[in-house]
């Protein structure tokens, strides 16, 4: 009895993995067709079983009106729960959820923090999106030298936008200020983003 139990539950584990797989190409292929709502319906099943990275797509999906209405909430939630297992990008789309009260009531504090998280993973987005708040004063004190590390660790990463910010934000700063952003920069990816953010 014990026996074919364990077959059972072996052969529900098999199924399940070939279920799960074919849902993930099955989505590529009506996503990639334009069929936003099919990969929704079977994407939906992944994320709600904790994958991260269908959890961020969904978030990506409602935030874009992709196969659904428009739903700045539903975003947010979905965002959160890959955010909170320490998927980056999911971290940064949260958090340029909250810089901008989409879906959320406007917070600075939060936004810094949830950068900071994907920052720390060298995720270049969050690093230029970290730098701004940073260049802008946003929930922190204004720091162009720290606002340039960030831009320049972006930037080197090939974050475009980043370049330009770091440009900008150079124009405002002091050579002194420069040298000393260029060092940290450099510091921050000998170490790997490691205690430099």
């Amino acid at each position: 009895m014990l026996k074919r139990c364990l077959a059972a539950l072996a052969l529900s584990f098999i199924f399940m993995g070939s279920v799960t797989a074919g849902s993930k190409e099955d989505g590529w292929t009506a996503y990639n067709s334009g069929d936003y709502a099919s990969a929704l319906t079977l994407w939906t099943p992944l994320a709600e079983q904790g994958d991260t990275k269908f959890q961020y797509i969904l978030g990506s999906m409602y935030s874009d009106g992709q196969g659904v209405a428009k739903d700045d909430v539903e975003a947010v939630k979905w965002y959160r729960l890959a955010a909170e297992q320490g998927y980056a990008i999911a971290q940064n789309s949260l958090g340029l959820s909250y810089a901008n009260g989409q879906g959320v009531v406007q917070d600075f504090t939060e936004a810094l923090r949830l950068y900071h998280l994907a920052a720390e993973q060298g995720y270049a987005k969050a690093q230029s999106n970290l730098g701004v708040m940073y260049a802008r004063g946003r929930g922190v004190p204004e720091d162009l030298v720290t606002a340039y590390v960030l831009f320049d660790l972006a930037a080197s990463q090939g974050e475009e936008k980043a370049k330009e910010n770091r440009d900008m934000a150079a124009s405002g700063m002091t050579q002194a200020q420069i040298e000393k952003a260029q060092r940290l920069s450099q510091e921050c990816i000998s170490t790997h983003y490691k205690n430099c953010l």
